[in-house]
């Protein structure tokens, strides 16, 4: 090889090297999966909402999240809504409870199946502020004698049991205070299988358990109507679940307030959850 081309092929060489050592430097068109992840979204210009399968009436209707029709459906296009997604723009995905609650990667944004904000749960995942806090119900069956209360002085003759150490039995002690006393059970289930076989006429449970046992496991169950607070009492607090850490909590938070300062969350819960009827304020 002559000096004049061993010259010119170490030329060539040498442009080459600053040539790949420029595109190294330069900056590259981020994905849409790079996109999303700086952003926080699984998928960047949508919003996936999680929920159970199936999703139960009064939170979905017919299993149809999308339809936006149900409490949580209707909440979750809220927020969608304060988020400045387009109902077309969210996408629904399904999970069990436990997987929604347990540590690790999401394949949503956020998900609502009736979470109540716990600091245990807090441990594994991230809760937005709460959308709903919930009460306590009185439930029953067509064939029972307080499937005709309307008050609760209608329901101080009665049998009325709950699960001891829950916010149902001291409910039942505070607010109904039947004359023989609150009816103690170890558990819901046994509860519902007193109610059942006719061993007391009612019993006590939150709002999510009471439409449930009365739309899926009770034959001919009854929601007899919602008790006032106990005094000194709280409810459970439903939060929008999120992963843990993540950099849309804030965003979900705020607009959850939002919702709720503006009387928007409210006014969901009086169509899907009071306005049908279906769980009577009692007095």
């Amino acid at each position: 090889m002559t000096h004049s081309i061993l010259s010119r092929a170490l030329a060539v060489a040498g442009a080459a090297a600053i040539a790949v050592s420029l595109a190294a430097c330069s900056p590259s068109t981020p994905t849409g999966d790079e996109t999303a992840a700086s952003s926080g979204y699984v998928t960047e210009g949508k919003l996936t909402i999680g929920t159970g399968e199936p999703a139960y009436y009064p939170w979905v209707i017919d299993d149809a999240p999308e339809s936006g029709e149900g409490f949580e459906a209707a909440v979750a296009y809220a927020v969608a809504e304060q988020l400045g997604f387009a109902k077309e723009d969210v996408v629904w995905v399904r999970s069990t409870f436990d997987q929604a609650i347990a540590p690790g990667p999401k394949d949503f944004d956020f998900n609502l199946q009736q979470f109540s904000i716990t600091d245990e749960r807090k441990q594994s995942v991230d809760f937005s502020s709460p959308y709903y806090e919930t009460t306590q119900v009185v439930i029953t069956t067509a064939t029972s004698k307080a499937a005709s209360a309307t008050s609760i002085a209608d329901l101080q003759g009665l049998l009325i049991g709950a699960q001891t150490g829950t916010t149902s039995f001291t409910a039942i002690e505070q607010v109904i205070k039947p004359t023989a006393g609150a009816q103690v059970f170890n558990t819901n289930d046994d509860a519902k299988l007193a109610l059942e076989s006719g061993t007391v006429d009612a019993i006590v449970v939150d709002l999510p358990t009471a439409f449930y046992l009365t739309g899926v496991e009770l034959t001919g169950g009854l929601i007899v109507g919602q008790l006032p607070q106990a005094e000194g009492t709280t409810g459970d607090q439903f939060g929008l679940v999120l992963p843990k850490d993540s950099p849309l909590t804030a965003k979900v938070s705020a607009a959850v307030d939002a919702l709720r300062d503006s009387g928007k969350l409210q006014e969901i819960a009086d169509q899907w959850l009071a306005d049908a009827g279906s769980a009577p304020l009692l007095k």
